[in-house]
């Protein structure tokens, strides 16, 4: 898969066998996010930081949002999708995004990861 999507919210096994592509999720998830999860990337807006306890963490890691990269392709995604469906939440956290951002939580499977660096490296020479 390597599709785009943003909702607003998600009921269990979210991103479960998820092998590409990038999904935003500004609302609640169901328990055993991101099963299976070999690829792509979930950002999950998690402002009572209790995500951790709904991820399946088997084959994932958590990060904080730090990378401008990160941030500026969740904003994009937000930012569209408060454009194609007139979402109010989109508009709220556009709206108040220095402190929106921070609530989010990068889902990056352990795996992908990797070959992401190498990637990295050989192209860097």
């Amino acid at each position: 898969s390597g599709a785009s999507a943003v909702i607003e919210g998600v009921g269990d096994h979210g991103c479960e066998y998820m092998t590409g592509g990038r999904v935003a999720i500004l609302g609640p998830t169901g328990r055993n996010f991101a099963a299976g999860m070999s690829g792509g990337i979930a950002y999950i807006w998690d402002p009572s930081g209790q995500f951790a306890t709904q991820c399946n963490m088997e084959m994932v890691a958590l990060e904080q949002m730090e990378e401008d990269a990160d941030m500026t392709e969740l904003k994009h995604m937000i930012k569209n999708h408060k454009k194609y469906t007139g979402s109010t939440v989109a508009a709220d956290m556009l709206e108040n995004w220095q402190e929106t951002v921070l609530q989010f939580v990068k889902v990056m499977p352990t795996d992908f990861k990797r070959v992401l660096q190498a990637r990295e490296q050989v192209s860097a020479g």
